[in-house]
């Protein structure tokens, strides 16, 4: 496949979404969207993200009570809706996800360095959730990202009890290309970047 079809599909053409046909996505797709966004790359290989992939309708009433007004039907009509949330622990796992050196999990232990550690999984699993989106469109999902929606309400309902806690949530499905609004516009490269 030529690499201006991965270009479209992945940014020219791919739209945010708002509203979903009733094609309904498989826990094997979701297995697979998972097993292709795992190997974008993390800091020292940190991977904090931690996704709960909102599905049932017993979950989805969960999650409804936490999300502003202007995006529960767009979220409540998606057959999956992913929670994309980052373990504040995740430097747990780094002895075996960067084995290169044992000596990486004392950058982030003890309460002095919470700070950066938290900072570390929010910007990391920002980037896995970056990933995700443009893994779900290489696999012909659409995806509607929000951040409008409590964080306290979803970590009640979804992380209670444990070192997780929620970042972002993203629609995901079969958009409707009827509900989409006009394409917003983007800065340009003299008004976003520098030379330097």
């Amino acid at each position: 496949m030529p690499a201006t079809h991965y270009h479209d599909i992945l940014f020219r053409q791919a739209r945010s979404h708002n509203g979903w046909s009733e094609q309904s996505i498989s826990d094997h797709k979701l297995r697979e969207l998972y097993e292709l966004m795992k190997w974008g790359p993390t800091s020292v290989n940190c991977s904090p993200a931690r996704i709960v992939f909102v599905r049932t309708p017993e979950a989805k009433a969960r999650l409804k009570d936490a999300l502003s007004p202007g995006n529960v039907d767009k979220a409540m009509s998606a057959p999956v809706i992913a929670i994309i949330g980052y373990d504040t622990r995740f430097y747990e796992q780094l002895p075996r996800l960067f084995p290169h050196n044992p000596a990486v999990k004392s950058w982030f232990e003890g309460e002095a360095k919470d700070g950066f550690a938290q900072t570390t999984a929010l910007r990391n699993s920002s980037l896995q959730g970056g990933y995700l989106i443009a893994a779900a469109r290489a696999l012909g999902l659409d995806c509607g990202p929000m951040s409008g929606f409590d964080n306290a309400k979803v970590d009640a309902a979804f992380f209670a009890g444990s070192t997780v806690r929620s970042n972002f949530i993203c629609a995901l499905g079969h958009g409707d290309p009827v509900k989409l609004h006009a394409r917003g516009p983007r800065l340009s490269f003299e008004e976003a970047c520098t030379l330097s």
